[in-house]
């Protein structure tokens, strides 16, 4: 038996690859997809079966992609109506050499998910492992608020009805493969662990230690962030993503294009670190650090106008447009050529963000009474604390909220360590706000200087 997990970082993704007999199977496979077919060929199999656990929000499912490459049949839960693949129910088994794969309806996350549970009848017909896909986590259940605030009782009840009644009932001993680990925004608090088990989620999970009741209530009263980008997602989930056959190429950008393309209205997405985009960039540029691209481009950019990246010196980029392509924006036009000294040095307009220590944001204070905004999500606010007198609003909702902001007033930016406060403070600049500072180490500098913090 062979058995690969593939994690797809920035999105806390994990696929996987099963074979036996000559023949392997890929379980929510990623778009950027070579990397199956390498895992097949090198160990003489040939890929025949996709399964997909549910139509998933918060990255584009490859199974189109890889079937185009290796001819393998998908299949997905019943309960929707995909316009790809095969419908499978409760029972169906499919085989694999000595591996036999059989279909478990799951719902709750969505109402077709399935879980896989596998055999290895080489060595006895007792359950190995369970593809639980985004029903069980390590130390999670999945969200089930996809449905709206009406449906939120209803579908708690049918995941955990799942997962009590079907799932664990498989023995304690079974390996638990879950479609995302620590990070996800599909779970709350995925526990940071590679693989876990039926029988230690048991004993440990703490919602499943809580009881059925009381894990319906503090469902009913949960309101996870939603990204905008799930919307596209759950499109081409469903629908099918376009084909691309293999990933793009990127192109580089002369200073010409690039400013031809921002006349035209592109989205210039700068992945430097804080203290270079606040030192200078591009005007209307986007700053968002390249580890964290995955998890808010999808707040920000849309899919139809072009998207231009500038970096420093452009290394490494082919990680960056995997960022892009897994969450669905195809629209990459390139890279600056040069990065972004090639900028300065054909003495092209910058912009700039001041920035400040938290020594020196004190110092303000105590002089000073500026618009504090913190943009960190709301349970480090609640259960960190924050700075006295600073307003909340979540970086992701920044632009539904900019009537709450004073375009008057000098406006102080801090997050957690500054990054996401430089994302704020470009998403400001971009709406005319001009007085603005970012906090550099954010709220993780200010508790280790012991200033003080209001809870």
């Amino acid at each position: 038996m062979l058995f690969e997990r593939i994690v797809s970082e920035g999105i806390a993704h994990n696929s996987y690859l099963i074979g036996s007999g000559g023949r392997a199977a890929v379980i929510d496979p990623r778009r950027d997809c070579d990397i199956y077919l390498e895992i097949a060929s090198r160990n003489e199999l040939v890929i025949t079966h996709i399964f997909e656990t549910h139509r998933n929000e918060d990255y584009t499912i490859g199974s189109l992609e890889l079937k185009g490459r290796c001819g393998a049949e998908i299949f997905h839960g019943a309960q929707m109506a995909f316009a790809y693949g095969k419908p499978v129910k409760e029972g169906d088994k499919f085989t694999l050499g000595s591996l036999v794969l059989s279909v478990l309806e799951t719902p709750g996350h969505t109402e077709e998910s399935i879980s896989l549970v596998l055999r290895d009848t080489e060595v006895a017909d007792q359950p190995y492992m369970v593809f639980s896909g985004d029903t069980l986590f390590a130390g999670d259940i999945a969200r089930t608020d996809f449905f709206g605030q009406e449906r939120k009782a209803e579908m708690a009840e049918k995941i955990y009805d799942s997962i009590a009644n079907k799932i664990l009932p498989l023995g304690e001993g079974v390996i638990l493969c879950p479609a995302h680990g620590a990070g996800s925004v599909c779970g709350g608090e995925i526990a940071d662990h590679p693989f876990t088990t039926l029988g230690y989620e048991k004993k440990t999970n703490p919602l499943l230690a809580s009881g059925r009741e009381s894990f319906i209530s503090r469902r009913v009263t949960e309101s996870p962030y939603i990204p905008p980008y799930f919307r596209q997602m759950e499109t081409y989930n469903r629908d099918g993503a376009p084909i691309m056959h293999r990933l793009p190429d990127l192109h580089p950008l002369s200073i010409q294009k690039v400013n031809q393309l921002r006349k035209s209205g592109c989205q210039i997405i700068d992945i430097r670190s804080p203290s270079s985009f606040g030192a200078g960039h591009i005007p209307g540029s986007i700053s968002i650090w390249r580890e964290g691209l995955p998890a808010f481009m999808g707040w920000f950019l849309d899919y139809q106008r072009p998207i231009v990246i500038v970096d420093d010196f452009n290394l490494d980029l082919n990680g960056v447009v995997r960022h892009f392509i897994r969450l669905g924006y195809d629209t990459i036009a390139g890279v600056l050529s040069g990065g972004f000294p090639a900028w300065t040095k054909a003495a092209q307009d910058i912009g700039t963000v001041p920035t400040c220590s938290v020594q020196q944001l004190k110092e303000r204070l105590d002089k000073e009474n500026p618009f504090i905004l913190d943009v960190r999500d709301i349970k480090n606010w609640r259960a960190v604390g924050h700075i006295q007198g600073a307003h909340h609003i979540y970086i992701g909702e920044l632009p539904h909220h900019l009537d709450e902001i004073p375009k008057n007033e000098q406006i102080v930016v801090y997050c957690d360590a500054g990054y996401k406060g430089s994302l704020a403070a470009s998403i400001l600049a971009i709406h005319q706000y001009h007085n603005l500072t970012n906090v550099l180490g954010g709220m993780t500098a200010w508790k280790r200087a012991g200033f003080r913090i209001e809870k």
